[in-house]
């Protein structure tokens, strides 16, 4: 899949955290800054970005608040972590959203559904949707963008969810730092 586009600070990007930006743990949760790892190369993709768009928004569900494994005040030492190494890195990250909710209770705010999308639209008044891109690792995100109106990218170096959803991705690349690179040129 190509992607015709040229990004400029008109652009939004969405990003999804696990998975994307640090290492997802199999059957858990990222519960501090210890288990927080960045995947390779992460932190230059992210200061590439921060010249290419607008706003920067990292949208994550984080069920394992709901389901008692982590406090709100884990996560948001987690997220601070991760606020700090990217800026310290030179690059940029103007808000991350997350949703607590139970995947099962089918919640307004947790991906695929769009709360946190519009959440960011109003605090961010210029986020244009059209102009916007979401990249993500899984379906879920993929229809978040989707619904929203967004380009996707979809991280993988497995194409065979991607091959029985062409409809809901855009874009596949291996890693968010081979992304970067290819927009980088």
């Amino acid at each position: 899949m190509k992607l015709p586009l040229q990004f400029d600070t008109s652009w939004t990007l969405f990003l999804d955290r696990d998975g994307v930006i640090n290492h997802r743990l199999p059957d858990d949760y990222v519960k501090n800054t210890d288990e927080f790892k960045f995947l390779p190369h992460v932190l230059d993709a992210l200061k590439i970005f921060n010249q290419q768009f607008g706003n920067i928004i990292v949208v994550t569900n984080q069920q394992g608040i709901g389901k008692g494994v982590m406090t709100e005040t884990q996560l948001e030492i987690i997220h601070q972590h991760l606020l700090k190494q990217v800026k310290d890195n030179k690059g940029r990250i103007d808000c991350v959203y997350y949703c607590p909710d139970l995947k099962d209770i089918g919640s307004f705010c947790r991906k695929p559904n769009i709360g946190m999308g519009l959440k960011a639209k109003k605090e961010f008044k210029n986020i244009n949707f059209k102009k916007s891109v979401m990249i993500g690792d899984s379906l879920s995100d993929m229809i978040f963008g989707k619904r929203l109106g967004m380009k996707t990218i979809f991280i993988s170096e497995n194409h065979t969810k991607a091959i029985k959803h062409p409809e809901l991705i855009d874009f596949i690349s291996p890693s968010l730092f081979d992304f970067a690179k290819l927009i980088n040129n």
